[in-house]
């Protein structure tokens, strides 16, 4: 049975809190690359944490901190939005 509850198991109005929930681990069908980071080129912009669907961008703060490969499926979308070009995506 998948990590889903039930709807009477919800708080009031459907909310579902993420430290309360299992995070699905999807890094094993990635797309066959994935994300890498030139931290010299970085300005904490986080425009990639914004934009990630799985929330695989990793934070220190309010800092970049990397990628979590085990959720993150390689869809390039933080590689797109980087302003300053320091994510490009390598071959698994």
């Amino acid at each position: 049975m998948s990590g889903l509850k039930q709807s009477e198991e919800l708080r009031p109005g459907g909310v579902v809190v993420r430290v309360e929930e299992d995070r699905l681990r999807t890094g094993g069908w990635r797309t066959g690359s994935k994300p890498e980071v030139e931290l010299a080129k970085c300005v904490d912009c986080l425009l990639c944490w914004l934009y990630c669907p799985d929330s695989a961008v990793e934070l220190d703060g309010t800092a970049f901190k990397g990628f979590d490969y085990d959720v993150c499926k390689g869809c390039e979308l933080c590689a797109e939005v980087c302003p300053q070009d320091a994510i490009a995506m390598v071959a698994e």
